[in-house]
């Protein structure tokens, strides 16, 4: 079992920066991708960025290109999502999800969630 605990959301005005952490622990998360999810009230959950096992593959949505960068610290068993220029439009639940996958775009293809963390934007 892995265990995944978001942290690092809250409240922040547009055009300031956020980052989200998604520390793993319990069975080893080295070898999964990790993904990056969010779920605005009345829609439904998206894909925002994902990250290879090793850190070497990266993608994102096309919304959030050039604004959000994704990492890890295989060491630390977390990873990160860099968030700039936030915008409301990105106000959400941030979910991060684990697979065996070599790169997590679909939720359906997940395999462990974290319960998530609040991303708040005013304008």
């Amino acid at each position: 079992q892995v265990q995944l605990v978001e942290s690092g959301g809250g409240l922040v005005q547009a055009g300031a920066s956020l980052r989200l952490s998604c520390a793993a622990s319990g069975r080893t998360v080295r070898s999964y991708a990790v993904g990056w999810f969010r779920q605005a009230p009345g829609k439904e959950r998206e894909f925002v960025a994902t990250i290879s096992w090793n850190g070497m593959i990266t993608a994102y949505a096309g919304s959030v290109k050039g604004r959000f960068t994704i990492s890890r610290d295989n060491a630390q068993s977390t990873v990160y999502l860099q968030m700039n220029s936030l915008k409301p439009e990105d106000t959400a639940v941030y979910y991060c999800a684990a697979s065996k996958d070599s790169l997590l775009r679909e939720a359906d293809r997940s395999e462990y969630w974290g319960k998530g963390t609040l991303v708040t934007v005013s304008s």
